[in-house]
């Protein structure tokens, strides 16, 4: 039987069950998942939020599969006030390294984005009284090693925080109760169904 679960992936947790270092890990979450459900692409360690986790192999590769342009939301907090013409430039795709080469990022959208209603990140972000941050969405349809905060770093405006708020059509906005780190929670019939779309 098929069975899907999201979570809010905490900030310093890694997306996965196996020990690595001090890390905590999905292990550590206060709920007993299905030993053959495993995570449906990762969130660094350094990010936060949205992260599906299944047994149906079959929608994994649908998600993961570049060529199917599946789409993923990140808000995301930078150091500085972003610009119209940097968020024409991560629109337009930036180049950033992959493995030690040059990658051009594909097309994906971003938008300025005033400040989201996410829970407090525990640690906080390092406050600068003398520089400004500011919020952007970024929808991108591919994911590469770290690639936001390569994207925002190729156009000066390095990431502070970042949030994944939105996997396809399923967003943290739809579930307001379970926008706290560490929350997990089923999903079936209808929403499975939008992960399909």
């Amino acid at each position: 039987m098929f069975r899907y679960f999201l979570i809010y992936k905490p900030f310093g947790m890694l997306s996965q069950f196996t020990r690595e270092g001090d890390h905590a890990t999905l292990a550590d979450l206060d709920f007993e998942f299905p030993k053959d459900v495993y995570p449906v692409g990762r969130l660094d360690a350094d990010s936060e939020g949205l992260l599906l986790l299944t047994n149906d192999n079959f929608l994994k590769t649908k998600l993961l599969e570049p060529r199917n342009k599946h789409k993923r939301t990140y808000y995301v907090q930078v150091e500085g006030s972003i610009t119209s013409e940097a968020c024409k430039e991560l629109a337009s795709g930036v180049n950033i390294s992959i493995n030690g080469k040059t990658y051009r990022t594909l097309p994906a959208q971003a938008v300025p984005l005033d400040e989201p209603a996410l829970p407090e990140r525990n640690p906080p972000i390092r406050f600068r009284k003398n520089i400004p941050t500011s919020w952007v969405a970024i929808i991108l349809h591919e994911g590469k090693n770290r690639q936001v905060r390569k994207m925002t770093a190729a156009v000066n405006f390095p990431t502070l925080r970042l949030a994944r708020w939105a996997i396809g059509d399923i967003s943290l906005a739809n579930y307001p109760e379970q926008n706290q780190p560490g929350s997990v929670w089923e999903i079936k019939g209808e929403e499975v169904k939008r992960l399909y779309q």
